[in-house]
């Protein structure tokens, strides 16, 4: 993901033929003699054979891309974003919407019960959001490595899967079963230390997922061809050590982007477990990923890369 350590190596975008336009003779030859019942005195049309035009091969169903499987999944990341943009705004708007003859019972009522869950569509958008921009801006600025994998909805399979149904599996129980359960905060209230009220962690957590977002699709669009999503070990004539722009304030900003971005999710959620697995996980795999990717560079780009290092942080603690 760091824009020094990627090669084009997709497919090569395939060279279609187009048919050509046959060349077809439709005058009529001049005869002296009386015109022949069979040829009627016309010239027959030498049409050349029309060259059909061949679709790459990895484009058919099935294969590594697979125009049937890119629509199918960006149809569906489209429908999911809607359908996560239209639930958190009905459910903020739920409380109001709520008639005077649906008085709230003891427990607060079934309007103050769901509304909280408006985090659980803002999710679903965000998740959508994040994979469709990968695969988009993986096919705008670097269509030869463009895959139905650039997606990335199989990454780390299945792993990633259990983390964001855990995520929302927390967040609905938080809300709703466990509603009337101590929160973290009012047992840290008995700390002597000054703690954040939830609205500002809330506020957090959506600042850290739109600056995590942009981030990373900045990191992508300014690398180009030399952004891949799989680590490259062989130095191509694409590699080029970008270390301008948003390089010259983050060293691996995909990587930071995606990190800050997880951990803002689970922020907005309240999540208090998914925070710290997520916290645990990302850390521990963008560390190791990190240093393994860093001796390759060091090996493409040699003192280059070395210095480069020097002057540029993560970011990301301790990395």
């Amino acid at each position: 993901m760091s824009s020094v350590t990627a090669t084009a190596t997709g497919v090569a975008a395939p060279t279609l033929r187009r048919p050509s336009v046959s060349s077809i003779s439709t005058g009529s030859t001049a005869s002296d003699g009386p015109i022949s019942p069979a040829g009627n005195g016309a010239a027959s049309a030498a049409a050349a054979p029309a060259a059909t035009s061949q679709p790459d091969a990895a484009s058919y169903p099935g294969q590594k891309r697979s125009l049937a499987g890119i629509a199918l999944r960006a149809f569906c990341l489209g429908a999911a974003l809607m359908a996560g943009v239209f639930g958190a705004i009905v459910l903020i708007l739920l409380p109001r919407m709520w008639t005077p003859t649906m008085e709230a019972d003891e427990s607060g009522g079934l309007a103050s019960m769901l509304a909280p869950l408006w985090r659980l569509p803002f999710f679903l958008a965000a998740l959508s959001t994040f994979h469709f921009l990968e695969f988009w801006i993986t096919a705008r600025y670097n269509t030869q490595a463009t895959s139905v994998e650039s997606f990335l909805l199989t990454a780390n399979w299945p792993a990633y899967a259990i983390a964001h149904l855990a995520a929302f599996a927390e967040c609905f129980l938080r809300y709703t079963v466990l509603r009337r359960a101590p929160s973290v905060a009012s047992v840290a209230s008995f700390l002597p230390l000054p703690l954040p009220s939830r609205t500002a962690v809330m506020l957090a957590g959506l600042a850290l997922v739109a600056v995590g977002q942009a981030v990373r699709t900045a990191a992508m669009v300014q690398a180009g061809r030399s952004f891949n999503h799989m680590i490259q070990h062989k130095r191509a004539a694409s590699h080029a050590l970008v270390t301008d722009g948003i390089y010259a304030w983050l060293r691996h900003p995909s990587y930071f982007g995606f990190f800050w971005w997880a951990l803002g999710t689970q922020l907005v959620l309240g999540n208090v477990v998914c925070l710290l697995g997520y916290t645990a996980v990302l850390w521990r795999f963008f560390s190791v990923r990190i240093r393994h990717e860093e001796q390759l560079l060091v090996r493409f780009f040699g003192d280059d890369y070395v210095q480069y290092r020097k002057r540029v942080g993560t970011k990301i603690p301790f990395v």
